[in-house]
């Protein structure tokens, strides 16, 4: 897709986008085809809000390759590792039975890497199949075969391992914070107090596309991403990696623990969700998104700035909390 598709556009790109909200039941009903009306608005708002990404009601990058993902069941196509990565509700499907079955598939994140090589590799040999890392009809009859599934993700249990082997102190903690460009004063004040607490932290103001921030995260090996940016709706929130029946339970834990001390700072009900953007999906450790204040409002954001310091303390309180005394994730 070439550009944006929103209220307003016209063609045969609209007419695709359509008929593919329509096959995943997301279809506009009063729309003509091909003109992107109030109808097809909902159906992409109704179709961002299901799969946990902007709920802005325009189709871009992200909203669009979520869309085809979606298309894939397990079955459709091969899976296997490769460059590009493959990507896909079918990839999310093969890495949830894989976690349930105790075969370490990483994040379900629809994405297949090297986590998921490694546990399609460890099924292969369990189950006396040619071991080739290759996922086809063969290899999905075997995870027929198998029988019921256990509950919960060997990968959620692996990361809660992993985020509390290491130390419990936020002073020795590599930490990747990126900004928005409008909320540098912000990014500054925090910065600068993780920084005090002995982490060590990058700041990037460059308010670069979330793929290419995920990719500079994962570079600088960081151990906790954190993200401070304006969001689609009213109010403020804190969002950790969800996708389906996986939940991040290190992010959730310090998205629930900045969640606490930005309400109290800043007055308001501070909400916490799982969800799927982009940076969430591909940072390859426990990371958190705070959407501090609706954009567009100006008036927010003047005040927000002018208690840059107080509220950037607030943030490292709660990053420091869901380090060292993270709190209990819900069952």
């Amino acid at each position: 897709m070439s550009a944006d598709l929103r209220l307003g556009s016209r063609g045969e790109g609209v007419r695709d986008l359509q008929q593919r909200l329509s096959a995943l039941h997301h279809g506009p009903v009063t729309d003509e085809p091909g003109e992107f009306a109030s109808g097809t608005e909902a159906a992409v708002r109704a179709f961002q809000d299901a799969r946990g990404l902007r709920t802005d009601g325009v189709v871009g990058r992200q909203t669009w390759a979520a869309i085809v993902e979606s298309g894939f069941a397990l079955g459709d196509r091969l899976l296997y590792l490769r460059r590009p990565m493959q990507r896909g509700d079918d990839v999310v499907e093969l890495q949830r039975r894989l976690n349930a079955l105790g075969f370490d598939a990483g994040r379900e994140d629809g994405i297949f890497g090297p986590d998921t090589h490694r546990a399609l590799l460890e099924l292969q040999r369990s189950v006396g199949l040619a071991v080739d890392a290759i996922c086809g009809s063969t290899t999905i009859a075997a995870l027929d075969r198998v029988g019921s599934f256990a509950e919960g993700s060997i990968a959620e249990l692996r990361e809660k391992e992993r985020w509390h082997s290491g130390p419990r102190r936020l002073a020795e903690r590599r930490i990747y914070l990126a900004v928005a460009p409008g909320l540098a004063v912000l990014g500054e004040q925090v910065a600068r107090g993780l920084g005090e607490a002995g982490a060590e932290a990058v700041l990037d103001t460059a308010g670069d596309d979330d793929s290419l921030v995920a990719a500079e995260a994962n570079r600088f090996g960081a151990e906790l991403f954190l993200a401070i940016r304006t969001g689609d709706e009213a109010g403020c929130r804190c969002a950790y990696f969800a996708s389906g029946r996986f939940r991040s339970e290190a992010g959730w834990a310090v998205a629930h623990a900045v969640h606490e001390e930005l309400g109290a700072e800043l007055g308001t009900e501070v909400e916490v969700v799982g969800k799927a953007y982009a940076v969430l999906r591909e940072t390859r450790m426990a990371a958190v998104v705070c959407e501090i204040l609706p954009a567009g409002d100006i008036g927010a954001m003047r005040e927000l700035v002018a208690a840059a310091g107080r509220t950037g303390r607030a943030v490292v309180r709660g990053v420091r909390r869901g380090v060292e005394h993270p709190p209990d994730a819900p069952a």
